[in-house]
């Protein structure tokens, strides 16, 4: 199978079109969009943003415990206004704005949530822009939902992460972690210090599962990962590369990137790689 790996990329449409866009994606002038809330049967409601445009839209899935206020998520926006194209950022079930308790969400419930999101809250071929958790959920999304699915943007990737980093800890510890029934791993991204996973949120996590077999998809995938991130290491994404399908992959990395990829470089870069995909998706129409 054929792969693209590259380190630098160019983004010549950009360049030469788009100087005065960096300034309206960065100067915050436009009109933000309004927080909304999907009522779902049976399910708690999800709150979420969208800004009305042209195809293909654009849909971003924070990360794990994140919400849709972030540089990332708001700076999209303002690109996708800028453009004129569909944009829609939301938050989990038990996240940000979104009813429900963050304690009873498993990955299960987040692609669910992505999936309700797809099939009703957006109209056609969706570019899925997936950070950390939130491109293991883009990975769900795209096998479950492919017709949905334009193209991936994965920034970060923590595609099995969870369940991975819980099978390297030696047998003792994970014994004693099954005895008490959770795992405390220690965070820099909280208040608290600590994030606590259930025994049970480790077994559910572990059913959706992407990278132990071929990924059946054949979109588009960028997959932009810094070097210097601490939480989820930047071969994920390269073992992400290999295992989907699709023969238009491309890994980008920043080798002083950081995990949560929010500085204005960053960004930048993330915005130039969805420009680049629009600009391919609609050539080919």
């Amino acid at each position: 199978m054929a792969m693209a790996y590259i380190l630098v990329r160019r983004f010549s449409r950009v360049f030469q079109l788009n100087v005065q866009r960096q300034d309206i994606m960065f100067s915050g002038v436009r009109h933000k969009s309004t927080v909304r809330y999907a009522t779902r049967p049976d399910c708690p409601k999800l709150a979420y943003r969208k800004v009305k445009g042209k195809s293909p839209g654009v849909v971003f899935l924070p990360g794990f415990a994140s919400n849709m206020g972030g540089k990332k998520a708001e700076a999209l926006e303002e690109f996708c206004q800028s453009l004129g194209h569909s944009y829609l950022r939301f938050d989990y079930t038990g996240c940000g704005s979104s009813e429900g308790e963050i304690v009873d969400g498993t990955v299960g419930t987040w692609k669910r949530d992505v999936l309700y999101v797809l099939d009703e809250l957006v109209e056609g071929p969706q570019i899925l822009v997936g950070s950390s958790m939130g491109g293991w959920l883009m990975c769900l999304a795209a096998i479950a939902r492919p017709e949905r699915t334009a193209a991936m943007v994965g920034i970060s990737t923590a595609a099995d992460h969870f369940v991975t980093v819980y099978n390297t800890l030696p047998i003792e510890v994970r014994k004693e972690i099954e005895e008490k029934g959770q795992w405390v791993v220690p965070t820099k991204h909280n208040e608290e210090g600590s994030i606590t996973f259930t025994t049970e949120f480790l077994k559910e996590a572990e059913q959706h599962c992407v990278l132990q077999s071929p990924i059946p998809v054949t979109c588009p995938v960028r997959l932009i990962h810094g070097m210097k991130d601490q939480d989820v290491p930047w071969h994920v994404s390269m073992q992400l590369a290999e295992r989907v399908l699709s023969n238009d992959v491309d890994v980008i990395l920043r080798k002083h990137g950081q995990h949560r990829m929010a500085e204005k470089e960053d960004i930048k870069l993330i915005v130039y790689t969805i420009d680049d995909l629009i600009d391919k998706l609609t050539t080919l129409v």
